[in-house]
């Protein structure tokens, strides 16, 4: 073997261990905290799901909420997605652009700029209470909290996987016919379904463990993040351990029917009626 030889095998050694250094590195870092919080207060959270009625009724009412959320925003953002995917003008660029932006504002901040928007002291917030509704304090402004945090990752989603339909399904389908949005409709949904499903999953996963917006609108009732740090910050870390480590088996469903969305063909053909 020759010196290059040598020299750049020696350089390969170096190179494939300082990788899986990081990698081990980033094993502890990522995955060490969520095992040890599991293992301190996994079983005994899902105990008390039982005989802490507290727990339960902030695990439903954030099930709930997400649920609600994930809804409103797969039932009016998918179109606005379609919109966004097939438009190639400036304008839909910096729309999108718009659309995205509380991704990037931190959530207290977010939660500001709601109660600025929809508390009781704005216009809309007095239009609303006197319909009867209320934003601050109580199981709408958690709604709007999660609608506004999450609902831009399922925009961004959706309009990725729509813009990986190509276009001239959805032209052909017209020229038998069909208006663009029966077209839309009955060819890009159904062959997008996948990765539209697979967006409403995300948003509902990251609706269901928002904190910093939610706790600013609406302190009680409580949804599960916000439980969790009443707990801690009123009775320690032992009393937090539950609630926490509920949250994050919870953030397990998510997970694994994501992984479970790669065995469905279903979505995958073209709508035939």
């Amino acid at each position: 073997m020759t010196a290059a030889a040598r020299h750049a095998r020696a350089g390969h050694r170096v190179a494939v261990a300082a990788a899986a250094g990081g990698a081990m590195v980033l094993l502890v870092l990522l995955l060490v905290p969520v095992l040890l919080l599991v293992a301190r207060g996994g079983a005994t959270g899902l105990r008390q799901l039982g005989s802490d009625a507290e727990l339960a009724s902030s695990l439903l009412l954030t099930s709930a909420c997400a649920t609600a959320a994930t809804l409103l925003m797969v039932t009016l953002g998918t179109p606005l997605a379609w919109v966004l995917a097939r438009s190639e003008s400036r304008v839909a660029g910096g729309l999108s652009a718009l659309l995205e932006l509380p991704l990037l504002i931190p959530h207290p901040v977010a939660g500001i700029a709601l109660l600025l928007a929809f508390g009781r002291a704005s216009p809309a917030g007095s239009a609303l209470a006197a319909a009867g509704l209320s934003i601050v304090g109580s199981p709408l402004g958690i709604g709007l909290a999660m609608l506004f945090v999450a609902g831009p990752l399922y925009l961004s989603a959706a309009r990725e996987a729509i813009s990986r339909v190509d276009r001239r399904y959805e032209q052909v389908a017209r020229t038998l016919g069909d208006s663009p949005s029966r077209a839309a409709w009955r060819v890009t949904r159904p062959l997008a379904g996948r990765g539209l499903l697979a967006a409403a999953v995300v948003m509902w996963a990251r609706a269901v463990s928002e904190f910093g917006a939610i706790v600013i609108l609406t302190y009680n009732p409580k949804v599960a993040s916000v439980l969790s740090y009443d707990r801690f910050t009123a009775y320690g870390l032992d009393a937090a351990l539950p609630v926490a480590a509920v949250l994050v088996l919870l953030a397990l469903v998510p997970m694994l029917v994501l992984r479970s969305l790669r065995a469905l063909p279903l979505l995958d053909g073209v709508e035939r009626s």
